[in-house]
């Protein structure tokens, strides 16, 4: 048992975290203190005006526990780093976890590419950006590609130099093909050269370029050309006042402002490079106190710029947040530079505060529209359908559906939906076993066996190893079964139910002679449902999408089956000989014609397998004639 009293006593007089935990040993809160001692002992005094929700989460702390560090800085990342990864509810959340763009050149590569990225690695590759436009980003990546021909593909050269054929990009004169040897190591890195310098910001010479080349062109009367390098040109000038590398100088600053409702915030972000806006992003901020704005925008502050590697000089925000100097400091380290933390009160520099707060309100307002439709498409959707079934309450429901072509590859699709909307990672595919022919009843029959009795094996080892959490998707049961069919399906599903001894509400979902659903078959009746409805439009949405699974699996397996080819029957010849083969001899007619010393000179064959080849050949020309 925790002793309160007894562990508030030990609490040190040094900087630190400190972590509350409830009686499951979940997470409540993570904070910082410059003196845990102090802090701690802070939470469990009475009438001191806290506000609801932290009054809510100390009457939840069953212990708490802390890690102390050097210096409160130390304490900042750390707290920032907990808060990640734990998520805890008490804590004031960045809701969106977004990622920028990057242009990557692998200039580690002997023959470098250039590539589009969302995370900046440590490793020898260069990185421009970050960019606000993904958009934007692969627009670029395709015009330097246009301009200097660089490879797209990701063969190993100059290991893989010559083996297989130069790709569509060489003939429509869009690569130099390394992979051909048509480009020594020298020409090529001379055009990465120019890349580096483009994208550094330095235009004036790819503009001039393409100016004479242009104008060359016209002289010769070859307008086609001409238009194409005009082409080029207007997009290296629309680029060139977008772009921006991360470390160039010039005026960068972020501007911060926020809007707050009951509920949540939004933090609305203003991103200005080399004096220049260039884009806005908005964040949710989640479990915000009602009143505190410097408080959320504090948190967006610590937990936004822990993620983005770009921090520019300056942060223009909309309230004075507390720790302002040790933010600052923390910033600085991350950066590399002095990083500095303003509040605007007049001129313009408040006024794109005050833009920015508008904004975020606009957006606020916005989605407050769109989630309550949303809401209505998918809980109120499922609450619909509930009331329609007589049920108390639905959270999950599954539905299933059985896909083949004159019983070949029968295959089972499961698809699940939870509070109205889908759930792919617990989707599961199913190739019937012990079925042959077009039996869907015996099909559905297999699969349902095998998703309940999985779960039932699942939920039982679970009990065994004493685990809390969830195995698989199989261990969670839904609310509803949702049968593509009527009564014939319905009785499928109840009959393997009872087999195994779990009780789950069953319902068809009928159609009419157009194939279209009409009702729901739910205990012997069926239930009409106005067509014009959100709960019918989900149940639609339900059935396409148990149809569509089930036919892309039952796609794929026929296209791997009749993917094949005659290599595939010679034995001893895998994937790796057949495809050494046909680079060799381009089609099956050279290799049936080869002899057993041309097929043994291949490094992947050896003497037998050369033999075997040669003989399955001439043992089908037998046969043949």
């Amino acid at each position: 048992m925790f002793n309160f009293e007894e562990e508030l006593k030990k609490l040190p007089k040094e900087p630190g975290v400190y972590i509350m935990r409830d009686d499951k040993d979940v997470i409540l809160y993570v904070g910082k203190a410059v003196n845990l001692h102090n802090r701690v002992r802070s939470y469990f005094r009475e009438n001191i005006g806290r506000g609801p929700m932290i009054d809510k989460m100390v009457s939840l702390i069953a212990r708490f526990e802390y890690i102390v560090t050097d210096s409160e800085l130390e304490a900042l990342v750390l707290e920032n780093n907990l808060i990640k990864e734990n998520s805890p509810k008490y804590n004031t959340l960045l809701k969106d976890d977004k990622t920028y763009p990057y242009i990557k050149v692998t200039v580690g590569e002997e023959f470098p590419r250039i590539l589009f990225s969302r995370v900046m690695k440590k490793d020898k590759s260069r990185y421009f950006g970050p960019y606000t436009s993904a958009g934007a980003v692969k627009d670029t990546i395709e015009l330097l590609n246009k301009l200097y021909c660089l490879r797209t593909c990701n063969r190993s050269l100059p290991r893989d130099i010559g083996l297989e054929r130069p790709c569509l990009n060489y003939h429509i004169k869009q690569c130099l093909a390394p992979c051909q040897g048509y480009v020594n190591k020298e020409q090529y890195r001379e055009q990465v050269s120019q890349v580096l310098e483009f994208l550094n910001g330095n235009y004036n010479l790819i503009l001039k370029d393409l100016e004479s080349k242009m104008k060359a062109a016209a002289e010769e009367l070859d307008f086609e050309a001409a238009a194409g390098y005009r082409d080029l040109y207007n997009s290296v000038k629309q680029v060139s006042q977008k772009q921006k590398i991360t470390d160039s100088v010039g005026e960068d600053k972020d501007i911060l402002a926020l809007y707050q409702d009951e509920t949540e915030a939004v933090v609305q972000v203003f991103f200005v490079r080399d004096g220049k806006l260039i884009g806005r992003e908005h964040y949710y901020m989640t479990h915000v106190s009602e009143g505190d704005k410097a408080g959320i925008l504090e948190n967006f502050v610590k937990q936004f710029y822990a993620g983005t590697p770009f921090i520019p000089r300056e942060l223009m925000l909309q309230y004075e947040i507390g720790d302002r100097e040790l933010i600052e400091k923390w910033l600085s380290g991350r950066k590399g530079g002095r990083v500095h933390i303003r509040v605007p009160k007049i001129g313009s520099k408040e006024k794109l505060v005050e833009l920015a707060a508008q904004n975020a309100k606009h957006i606020l307002d916005q989605d407050r529209e769109r989630l309550k439709r949303e809401e209505g498409r998918t809980i109120g959707a499922v609450k619909e359908i509930a009331d329609v079934l007589g049920l108390s309450r639905i959270e999950r429901m599954e539905a299933f559906d059985i896909s083949n072509i004159n019983g070949f590859e029968n295959v089972g699709s499961m698809i699940v939906f939870e509070k109205g909307k889908p759930k792919p990672s617990d989707y599961r595919k199913f190739r019937i076993r012990t079925v042959t022919g077009p039996d869907d009843y015996a099909c559905m029959r297999e699969v349902l066996t095998r998703r309940f009795r999985h779960g039932i094996e699942e939920s039982r080892e679970l009990e065994e190893k004493e685990l809390e959490r969830e195995y698989g998707s199989f261990t969670k049961f839904p609310d509803l079964l949702m049968m593509d069919g009527g009564r014939g399906q319905v009785n499928i599903a109840l009959s393997v139910l009872e087999e195994l001894g779990i009780s789950i509400p069953v319902c068809g979902m009928v159609k009419d002679d157009n194939h279209r659903t009409r009702g729901l078959y739910f205990n012997n009746i069926e239930l009409p449902i106005d067509t014009r409805s959100e709960g019918f439009k989900l149940i639609t949405r339900i059935q396409d999408e148990a149809h569509r699974f089930a036919i892309e699996y039952h796609r794929s397996l026929r296209s791997k089956t009749q993917v094949k080819s005659v290599l595939d029957d010679i034995p001893g010849v895998g994937p790796a000989r057949r495809k050494a083969l046909m680079r060799s001899f381009k089609s099956i007619e050279e290799i049936r014609q080869a002899s057993v010393e041309e097929l043994a000179a291949l490094p992947e064959l050896n003497r037998r397998a050369a033999e075997e080849i040669y003989g399955y050949f001439r043992k089908k020309e037998e046969r043949e004639t």
